[in-house]
């Protein structure tokens, strides 16, 4: 049985014109013959992404949700132009192929990168694939480690120093993510007020060594060799990437890192297969990170608040959509009971911190 991640037909209101898919595509990609056939990858709550193939050429179609107006967060330029300057010295990211903003095609921006073909991580490890305590915990290093190295990429020789101003950077996301909130709340959901008070109080200073950070480095955006799924070939989705702490970046990371022994409400909410047997603690991955690289760990409470914080607004924007009628993804319902069990965990961390 096949445990690569595998592409579905596409849910019902995000179709794409086939005709006029292919029709750019064999304009614009040299090389492509045959009919064109288009599915979907059913994972993932914010970019649209498809598999596109014509003849033996397995592409990926990223556009924006139908409906989304929060523009930086679905950038496609940005983000075409991220995998341009990152692919030739950071192997693991996708090859882009071409890039688009001829709204006659899918009626939004839009760019096609080469498939990466392997293993994805989800909730639950597919059938067929299993890995024993040392093998899980391997990888989990291996994932800690890549992330590292990522950070660890020259900024200015890469070219990328477009993505960001790391001065103010901290402060800005605090007060951003905020104000994101807020304004998408709905009735059922907390108001997160003392979560805000608190980052805001314990907000960090700026870092004097600011590195690329990916802002959704997890499993499920890495690819695993088929042959041999200990080891990481490929890190997708760079949507989100700047310049700034990679400290945030790994807060972020983490506040998707359920263990074996957080509340059953956190375990049941789970996305990622951290809960195997020989998966790393969140302390024990932080301990790690900050061997690696040498960074001061101390204060790390901030961080992982924050991301649990930024974990809930990415939720209960998108819920905001579906609560509204603007999306009928019925996943999306179920989203609103993430975002409280997200309030209690970010509520517990500051009730433990030494902050």
């Amino acid at each position: 049985m096949s445990v690569t991640d595998k592409a579905v037909e596409v849910r019902e209101g995000e179709e794409l014109d086939p005709k006029r898919v292919e029709a750019f595509l064999k304009e614009n990609v040299p090389d492509l013959e045959g009919a064109i056939r288009i599915k979907q990858f059913p994972s993932g709550f914010s970019n649209l992404t498809y598999q596109v193939t014509l003849g033996d050429t397995e592409m990926v179609l990223r556009r924006p949700p139908v409906g989304a107006k929060i523009k930086s967060a679905h950038d496609m330029g940005r983000e075409y132009k991220i995998l341009n300057a990152l692919h030739p010295v950071f192997p693991y990211c996708p090859r882009p192929l071409t890039y688009s903003e001829d709204l006659s095609v899918m009626g939004c921006p839009f760019y096609i990168m080469e498939k990466i073909p392997g293993i994805i991580l989800r909730r639950d490890l597919p059938k067929g694939l299993s890995f024993t305590p040392e093998e899980a915990a391997a990888l989990s290093q291996k994932l800690v480690a890549l992330q590292a190295d990522l950070h660890a990429i020259d900024v200015k020789a890469a070219g990328l120093q477009f993505l960001g101003k790391p001065q103010g950077y901290v402060k800005r996301q605090v007060e951003g993510w905020a104000g994101r909130y807020r304004n998408a709340v709905t009735p059922d959901a907390p108001d997160f007020e003392r979560v805000i008070a608190w980052l805001q109080d314990k907000i960090q200073p700026d870092t004097d060594t600011p590195t690329l950070v990916h802002n959704d480095y997890k499993f499920d955006n890495v690819v695993l060799n088929a042959a041999d799924p200990t080891k990481i070939i490929g890190v997708l989705d760079w949507e989100m990437a700047t310049y700034a702490d990679p400290l945030m970046d790994l807060g972020n990371s983490l506040a998707y890192w359920v263990e074996q022994d957080d509340p059953e409400e956190c375990r049941l909410m789970r996305t990622l297969p951290t809960t195997m047997p020989g998966a790393p603690t969140r302390r024990e991955i932080i301990d790690l990170y900050g061997k690696t690289t040498g960074r001061d760990m101390a204060n790390f409470d901030f961080y992982l608040c924050f991301g649990i914080f930024r974990l809930a607004v990415i939720a209960q924007q998108i819920y905001h959509r579906y609560f509204n009628g603007i999306t009928r993804d019925k996943r999306f319902a179920m989203l609103i009971a993430g975002v409280q069990i997200l309030e209690r965990s970010a509520l517990r961390l500051m009730d433990q911190s030494t902050l």
